[in-house]
């Protein structure tokens, strides 16, 4: 028996030796929760009793596939800022094109991402999920369950008996996000930073601890909604009338066009080189869905090295944009327990259907025709890692087989940590139906070894 599977059965243990300490205890849990940052602002819809605990060797794999995942992507969004026959591969609007081939301001290519992967914990096999940059997000969701774990018996129980290490999410990117402003020529000593978004899109709890975090590093830090910062004389000035050097971008880039004629005043600043950027519009060839279709094709093949194309062969689904040109209507119909419909550019898996094996034949066609030549893209389905669990506060305090899905967090190419989610009985992860998030850490050899 493996660590990993050892420390999964000191927990189960437990619980089965003790039920009703661990309902009541769950319920704990709940209740601290319930009065947190992330419930306060409905961005948290549960967890299970056991935590994800992976071992040294998985975080060995997940540490080379965030290296070798952004040497792949830096390569690509360098060959769409200096290639034009590569730029039209990706049909990206005009607007969009031009913020994309603005100078770069920092060294390195993706300052913030998270790389979501089906990883199989017995053969280290994976296959990719998606690919989410500047608006990547659940920092302070894994930082709270963690926190509220001081009420889980059985979690108590572990860590006496095992060491286990968290990861830290805040502290690592400020770092990251100020080693790369001083690589800026118009860098200053103690800038004035602010995380911006669209209010009513924000993580308001990620927002707030990274501010209180800035603040205790000893910089100034404010939460701006995008459309409310004015430019003017050179500068670009928060609502409160602050002048603002650095930016952490959290508006997606899709909301960005979106509002695009509402946030002149942030976009001039930033075409003029006026304000610190991270991340600049580059990230967005990489964030797009589309992006796995490009991929696959000779052009990206030949700016990869072997070892790099063996990767992507191995470890990204076969996609295509679900149109006449690309894919057979009748085929992706028959064959439905094969594929998965997405929209070519969200977030937050808004809109992103059920795989075709969670229809029935009728609902699928009648799904399949509807979508036929809209922005969607069709890729094949990925069979997701199944571990038991169970869950006393939300659901029915039985066990069962919980779909896994971790998120790679990579701060500039660096592997930081992890955001996992479940669902139960294998469900499509969609944080507006089904996902439940769990706190996170890395096994080593038990307590008693250590000493």
């Amino acid at each position: 028996m493996n660590l990993e599977t050892e420390v999964y059965e000191a927990y189960r243990t437990h619980i089965l030796e003790h039920p009703e300490l661990n309902r009541r205890g769950a319920l704990a849990v709940r209740d601290l929760l319930e009065h947190s940052p992330v419930s306060r602002r409905k961005e948290l819809e549960g967890t299970v009793q056991i935590p994800k605990v992976f071992s040294v060797r998985a975080v060995s794999d997940f540490e080379r596939i965030v290296r070798t995942t952004y040497t792949i992507l830096s390569k690509i969004i360098r060959e769409y800022r200096t290639k034009e026959d590569y730029r039209k591969l990706f049909m990206f609007p005009r607007e969009l094109e031009e913020l994309i081939l603005l100078p770069m301001q920092y060294e390195g290519f993706l300052p913030m991402a998270r790389f979501d992967i089906f990883y199989n914990e017995e053969t280290g096999d994976f296959r990719f999920c998606e690919i989410n940059t500047d608006g990547s997000s659940g920092m302070a969701k894994e930082l709270e369950l963690r926190r509220a774990l001081i009420c889980n018996p059985a979690h108590q129980a572990v860590i006496r008996q095992y060491r286990l290490k968290s990861f830290e999410l805040f502290d690592s990117w400020i770092r990251t996000f100020l080693k790369l402003y001083r690589t800026w020529p118009k860098s200053r000593e103690h800038p004035n930073v602010a995380i911006m978004d669209f209010m009513e899109f924000a993580t308001r709890s990620d927002f707030e601890e990274f501010a209180r975090r800035f603040q205790e590093a000893g910089f100034n830090c404010e939460i701006c909604d995008i459309r409310t910062v004015s430019y003017r004389d050179g500068v670009l000035y928060s609502e409160a009338g602050n002048r603002i050097d650095a930016i952490y971008r959290r508006a997606v880039t899709s909301d960005v066009l979106a509002h695009y004629d509402e946030i002149t005043d942030f976009l001039n600043a930033v075409r003029d080189d006026a304000v610190f950027l991270a991340g600049a519009f580059s990230t967005q060839v990489v964030h797009t869905k589309w992006l796995f279709h490009i991929l696959f094709l000779d052009r990206t093949m030949q700016i990869l090295s072997e070892e790099e194309r063996s990767f992507v062969r191995a470890h990204f689904p076969l996609t295509s944009q679900f149109s006449p040109e690309c894919m057979c209507l009748e085929e992706t119909i028959r064959e439905k327990d094969r594929w998965i419909l997405k929209p070519m550019d969200s977030y937050g898996s808004k809109g992103v259907y059920a795989a075709g094996r969670e229809y029935g034949s009728e609902e699928w066609e009648n799904l399949c025709r509807e979508l036929y030549g809209q922005e969607y893209i069709c890729q094949e389905y990925c069979r997701q890692y199944l571990t038991y669990n169970i869950d006393y506060a939300w659901g029915d305090g039985k066990w069962h087989a919980y779909a896994n899905l971790p998120g790679l967090f990579s701060y500039d190419g660096n592997f930081a940590g992890v955001l996992m989610r479940m669902t139960e009985d294998g469900k499509i992860i969609a944080n507006t139906t089904y996902e439940l998030t769990v706190p996170v850490f890395v096994a080593r050899e038990p307590a008693h070894v250590a000493e």
